[in-house]
């Protein structure tokens, strides 16, 4: 990755950390160690959760693409739910899901706590299945 865009990442994971720090009253971090093949998303703070920050020029694309890529690090950290916050043109933030990644978080609220129970989704099949 070019320094700038490595550096509008680095900067852009840090205002999410200080963002969902805020609004949850928690202290969220970065993570160190990201593009390793175990990578286990962008911040930590929050269990259970895969947390990935993008800051693309082509938000579209980071909407397409990143919430995959969360998918695969939620699953290297036997977690049960990903979230991926792109970064629009201003610092407006979204939070983008899958269908599957919603549905997941919907089912967890509204039934079992119990992470078997939410598996497995459509979309999960190409996954390996979450470890107790």
């Amino acid at each position: 990755m070019p320094n700038a865009a490595k550096g509008r990442g680095d900067r852009a994971e840090r205002e999410a950390a200080e963002l969902l720090s805020l609004l949850l009253g928690t202290t969220i971090r970065r993570k160190l160690g990201a593009g390793r093949l175990d990578d286990q998303g962008d911040l930590d703070g929050l269990n259970d959760f895969v947390l990935q920050v993008a800051d693309w020029k082509d938000v579209a694309r980071a909407a397409r693409e990143k919430p995959a890529s969360a998918e695969q690090q939620r699953h290297h950290a036997k977690a049960a739910h990903a979230a991926t916050f792109v970064r629009f043109r201003g610092g407006t933030w979204r939070v983008v899901l899958t269908p599957e990644q919603w549905a997941r978080l919907v089912l967890e609220l509204r039934g079992p706590a119990d992470p078997d129970a939410l598996l497995p989704l459509p979309g999960d099949a190409a996954l390996p299945p979450l470890a107790a």
